[in-house]
């Protein structure tokens, strides 16, 4: 304590001050007083030096909780229930410490999303980058008949396109999972929204000579981003329609009340297991009836794009019945 410079200026104007009163004392009154001013003035310098080490030593633990922060460790809680400057100090540096806490959590947890991600997209990457080695050996053997050499080119644009897709998901998966999404609050009209969403999968349905039907209210609208939702629905659809025989039927219904507007999306497919329900939204999760070249992502992205617009989606199945989607978008988070 006697180091620091503050301190050794106090000391000395205090100790010339008791001086000064001693010496009047001796030459006013009488030596006996003077001792009493002595003894007086040195018992107040004592206490302020008792006092001053006690503080000091409060700044030095404060100094040594910072160096614990500074070392990672943030569990300490150095606050206390008094009033004053330095509890109030204690009481702001446990605030900071809350918020470095806060903000090393959040940056261990974007270093996890972010490592997943790259995981999930070089796993996914590697059959199809392996098919394209095989099939671009294959090409160079100047012997292959044109009809094969068709075939594996017709492949490789396939698996690229494949490729296109699966890393634009997983982007727009990592966006999401990261907050750098923003998604617009605008007023949709329902039907519109279905069209849109409906036009990519027309020619698979013709394809397989399926039949929709779309049945609700032209009025209802939603409030929400038309382009992210669009997308959900897609792969919903899309979804159905992978899983539907040739023949089969899909439903979709839309309805609005006072709480929320609702999309029912059915089919008269496969149906999907009850112990694979509580999965189906799980990224890469492929369940029995999945095709050969299912990633198992579309209803993930689906999951991901209308909980992040206070949405929300269910589903009811029964094997060898089909598949129902229960989507609903609330006017106001309860």
């Amino acid at each position: 304590m006697l180091r620091n410079r503050e301190i050794q200026i106090l000391l000395t104007i205090l100790i010339f001050i008791s001086l000064i009163g001693f010496t009047l004392a001796a030459l006013i009154d009488s030596m006996f007083t003077a001792l009493i001013v002595l003894s007086v003035s040195i018992l107040l310098i004592t206490c302020m030096l008792l006092f001053t080490k006690w503080r000091y030593r409060e700044i030095e633990k404060l100094s040594g909780y910072l160096q614990q922060i500074a070392n990672g460790d943030f569990r300490l809680d150095v606050r206390d229930n008094y009033e004053g400057e330095l509890s109030l100090l204690k009481s702001n540096i446990y605030k900071v410490t809350k918020m470095l806490s806060e903000q090393g959590t959040v940056l261990n947890e974007d270093k996890t999303k972010l490592t997943n991600a790259i995981s999930d997209i070089s796993h996914q990457l590697k059959t199809p980058l392996t098919s394209m080695m095989v099939m671009a050996d294959l090409l160079r053997d100047k012997q292959l008949d044109d009809g094969k050499r068709t075939e594996f080119t017709r492949n490789l644009q396939i698996q690229l396109e494949r490729m296109e897709w699966l890393v634009s998901s997983l982007l727009k998966l990592s966006k999401i999972d990261a907050g750098t999404i923003t998604f617009k609050k605008e007023k949709i009209l329902v039907p519109t929204l279905i069209q849109k969403a409906i036009e990519p999968l027309l020619v698979p349905m013709d394809i397989n000579m399926q039949s929709y039907s779309i049945t609700g209210d032209n009025r209802t609208t939603l409030i929400g981003d038309f382009n992210w939702t669009v997308e959900a629905l897609i792969n919903i659809i899309k979804n159905c329609v992978e899983h539907t025989a040739e023949c089969g039927d899909i439903a979709i219904h839309y309805s609005e009340n006072a709480l929320y507007t609702e999309i029912i999306i059915s089919d008269n497919g496969k149906g999907i297991p009850k112990e694979e329900l509580p999965y189906i939204f799980k990224r890469f999760y492929k369940g029995k009836n999945a095709s050969d070249d299912s990633v198992g992502i579309g209803l993930a992205m689906a999951y991901s794009f209308i909980k992040s617009q206070q949405g929300d989606i269910e589903v009811t199945s029964e094997v060898g019945v089909g598949t129902t989607f229960h989507i609903k978008f609330y006017k106001q988070v309860i």
